[in-house]
This record gives structure tokens, C-alpha cells and sequence, in this order.
């Protein structure tokens, strides 16, 4: 690949790329120096990047398609930012890069009732879609603990999935259309509204989990689903993981596949949530594992009976040891805050590693078994809690804190992790992407013939690789 090396130093080359800039957009649109912010410099990883020449936030799809032009004729490296909410360092900016931040793409273009289909920029926040679709009587699916911040065309870069995959599917299953700047300003418009559309192979998917390394994602079709009014929702103690898969294959038959959130806790996660986090106990500590299970629809109330005839055959059954039934909205929330406490708690045991893994769901619990005993045999004096979406076979670990020690810790931990992510068939990213942490491991989920051809595509697409160089592939 003719690779344009990751830091853009020639001051010459710089200057000269920094007025064409200025003479597309204007000398405003382009920050340049003490202009460019920290908040610029990394994204929720931590991952501390290189000062850009540049930072341009386009306000228009031409903005955009002008500044890739630019930089393609000029062989520079471009980095794509959206809400910078990422865990992988997908969005951290290479020294000397020009940033486009999509901060000011943001906004509902439309809503097709008839069609259920809602078309928004690229940096439109995943909250103000929800709260748009919700004001026109529909339910946007994709969900997860970041919705105020992240910004949907990052999700769609990196294949987001959150916490309603179980039914609805992961960001890609949500998107109808795209329009795409490619790395040399051509805009790609493929503003499907279908869900049928066999007109030739389907090109958007080029660049949904591609992580900005394809090119910019400025529009997005997105699908929506009937509104849901409410849910019904429980915290269940199981005995073991076992029992977590039988209560949730039962759930699934008898609520005929309406559940729409499986999260398990198991008991490290839980009792940190609970005493560290300060979160509620709607069950006593010290249960093997702890479901979160949710049932969302138009009228929840009509569901109750059937939701409840679950928890009771899992009790019979003895899957289940305890259980809560929310008895309000305000308690539903209360179990979420449960769930999504994991923010405060990153903050406690800071430094930490977070890991994103998915399983087949029949390995998850070989996979925490086998990375538990890890922790206690190699690092007994670091906290490991586990957690995720495991009715989509994802889990989540978060380690801290961690050693001063120069990252040699933080690297034994991530190199046995992800050996035994391999050899129990995983993916060591579930849906936060590859970016610059998971990148050494990348071939421990691809084959040397999927990353030749991801190598390939990215060649005939990006020839100078200056689209997000060095995230995904090494240079």
C-alpha cells in the first residue's frame, strides 16, 4: 500500500496544504494552532494522540467532499471525529493529521412516517434521534449508555450495539441508506429508504464498522419501529451461567421474541455497583449472577401476567434464586442505573483496561471462568468485574487498578485475555471497534485471507491511505 507515513511534519507541505484549505472553506473554517482544543486530542479511550495541523468541522456534505479533495491532492492524512465517545482510539488524531469533526453536521432532515424511516448528519447526538422519533410516535432501536454524547455517524462507523441487539440487531441492521465522502471528495449517495433492494451488491456496507477508514459518513437512513410505551422488567438471581441460558431461551419462547435486553451481572460487578457505585440493591449481594431482563412494548401492562409466568417457571425450576419485579417506571430505572453504572465505576478503579469480547453464547461461561482464573492466579491484587449484552453472546470486563508499571501489566493481562478469546472461536471486539488498542490482535478474530482482502479494499478505495491511517490495519 502506498502508505503516507501517520505524523505530516514538512512545514512546506504543510503551509501549502493549510492555504488550499482556507482558500475552499475559508480562513474561519479551519483551526489552526492554539485554536485546536484538548477535547480534540482523544476520544473516551484515554489514548493520548498527536496535535493535528488542523481541525475543520464542515457544516455541509460539500464542506466535507472540499476538504477530502484538498487532502487527497496532497497526499494528507485525515481523521474523522465524531461525539469522541469511542473505546478503541478509533477517532485519536495522528500528529500533523487534519481532523473533521462532524460537531456541526447535526440535525433530522426527515421523518417518513409512511416509510418508518427517520434521515439524519452524521453528527446528529443517538439522544436526539431517539427523542425525535419518540415525538412522531416511533421507537429508535439502537441504544447504549453514551446516547447523549455519541454522535450516529460514529455509531455507524463503528457498528455500534448497545443494549437492545437482542432484538433489534446492531447499528448495521438499523441503516437503510448512507451518503459517503470518499477519501478523494466524491460523495457517495446511496440514501436508500428500502428494506428490498437487490439492485447489486450493497455498498454501505463498505463503511458501516469501518471505523473512518473508508471514508466519511455525512447521512444516514435509518430504520424505525413501532413506539414502545413502556416494559416490563425484572432483576433475577440465577444459580449459574447455565441456568442464565436456560431462563433466557424460555423467556424468548414465551414471550415469543419480544425480550429486548438481556444484560447479565455477574457477582464482582454487582457488588461493586452496589457499594462503590452507590446504586441500590433491589437483591441481596452474593448470587453467582444477576439478569436484567426486558420486555419493551405498546402495552406492558397486558404483558404482565405472561412476564411474570417466566420468573415463576425459573424459580420452579430452580434456574432462578431470587427475582424483582418493577413495579413502576421509577424502579425500571432504578435496575437500569444498575446496568449503567459502569461509568462511575471506570472512575474508581481508574487506570483500568476495558475489554469489549463476544462468544459463542455456549463459551461465555468457559470464557469468565478461565479469565477469572487468571486474575487470581497472575494479578490477585487487581479487580476484575464482569458484565455485558450476553443474550448477544457480548461481555464486557473492566480491570483496575491497574500498576504503575510502565503498561507491562496492562499487556500480560490483554495478551492472555484475548489468547483465550481465540482459542474459545470469539471476536476480541464486540461492537466498540478495533481502532489502535485491539489492532495487534486483530488476527486473532480474522484469517490472514480476510485481513488481505480488508488490506485489498482498503488499497482500491483509499490509494494514499490517508483515510484514519494506522487505525484497524497496521501501515
Amino acid at each position: 500500500m502506498n502508505s503516507y507515513a501517520s505524523t505530516a511534519t514538512d512545514t512546506a507541505q504543510a503551509t501549502t496544504l493549510l492555504n488550499a484549505l482556507k482558500a475552499s472553506l475559508g480562513t474561519d473554517e479551519v483551526l489552526t494552532g492554539e485554536q485546536i482544543s484538548d477535547k480534540y486530542l482523544q476520544d473516551w479511550s484515554g489514548e493520548k494522540g498527536g496535535k493535528p495541523l488542523a481541525v475543520v468541522r464542515p457544516r455541509s456534505t460539500d464542506e466535507i467532499s472540499r476538504t477530502m479533495a484538498v487532502c487527497h491532492a496532497h497526499h494528507w492524512p485525515v481523521v474523522p471525529q465524531g461525539g469522541l465517545t469511542g473505546l478503541a482510539g478509533g477517532a485519536v488524531p495522528n500528529q500533523g493529521a487534519v481532523v473533521v469533526s462532524l460537531e456541526r453536521m447535526s440535525g433530522i432532515e426527515e421523518i417518513d412516517t409512511a416509510s418508518a424511516t427517520i434521515t439524519v448528519l452524521a453528527g446528529t447526538p443517538l439522544q436526539t434521534i431517539q427523542e425525535a422519533a419518540q415525538a412522531a410516535g416511533f421507537f429508535f432501536a439502537l441504544d447504549l449508555g453514551a446516547r447523549g454524547s455519541c454522535q450516529i455517524g460514529g455509531n455507524i462507523a463503528t457498528n455500534a450495539g448497545g443494549n437492545r441487539v437482542i432484538r433489534y440487531g446492531m447499528a448495521r441492521d438499523l441503516v437503510l441508506g448512507l451518503e459517503v465522502i470518499l477519501p478523494d471528495g466524491t460523495v457517495l449517495s446511496m440514501m436508500n429508504k428500502m428494506v428490498k433492494n437487490n439492485a447489486g451488491p450493497d455498498l454501505k456496507g463498505l463503511f458501516i464498522g469501518t471505523e473512518g477508514t473508508m471514508g466519511i459518513v455525512s447521512k444516514a437512513v435509518m430504520r424505525l419501529h413501532p413506539q414502545v410505551t413502556g416494559a416490563n422488567t425484572a432483576l433475577v438471581a440465577v444459580a449459574d451461567f447455565d441456568a442464565a441460558v436456560k431462563l433466557l431461551r424460555h423467556a424468548q419462547q414465551r414471550l415469543s421474541g419480544h425480550v429486548s435486553a438481556f444484560e447479565v451481572m455477574w457477582a464482582d460487578y454487582y457488588k461493586s455497583a452496589t457499594t462503590d457505585g452507590g446504586i441500590r440493591a433491589p437483591l441481596p449481594a452474593g448470587y453467582p449472577l444477576y439478569v436484567l431482563l426486558d420486555m419493551q412494548g405498546s402495552a406492558p401492562e397486558e404483558n404482565a401476567e405472561r412476564f411474570e409466568s417466566v420468573l415463576e417457571h425459573a424459580l420452579a425450576e430452580g434456574w432462578a434464586l431470587d427475582a424483582a419485579i418493577a413495579q413502576s417506571h421509577s424502579d425500571a430505572e432504578s435496575f437500569w442505573a444498575l446496568r449503567d453504572s459502569i461509568g462511575e465505576m471506570l472512575k474508581t478503579y481508574a487506570p483500568t483496561i476495558n475489554f469489549d469480547v463476544s462468544f459463542p453464547i455456549s463459551n461465555i461461561g468457559i470464557c469468565v471462568d478461565r479469565m477469572r482464573k487468571v486474575m487470581s492466579e497472575q494479578f490477585p491484587d487487581i479487580h476484575a468485574m464482569f458484565f455485558g449484552h450476553v443474550g448477544d453472546g457480548n461481555v464486557h470486563i473492566v480491570v483496575g487498578p491497574l500498576p504503575d508499571d510502565g503498561r507491562k501489566t496492562e499487556h500480560a493481562i490483554e495478551d492472555a485475555y484475548y489468547a483465550i478469546t481465540k482459542e474459545l472461536g470469539g471476536s476480541v471486539s464486540a461492537e466498540h471497534g478495533i481502532g489502535i488498542h485491539k489492532k495487534p490482535y486483530l488476527g486473532h478474530s480474522r484469517s490472514d485471507a480476510e485481513i488481505a482482502l480488508i488490506r485489498a479494499m482498503k488499497r482500491a478505495i483509499d490509494p494514499h491511505n490517508i483515510m484514519n491511517p494506522g487505525k484497524i490495519l497496521s501501515d
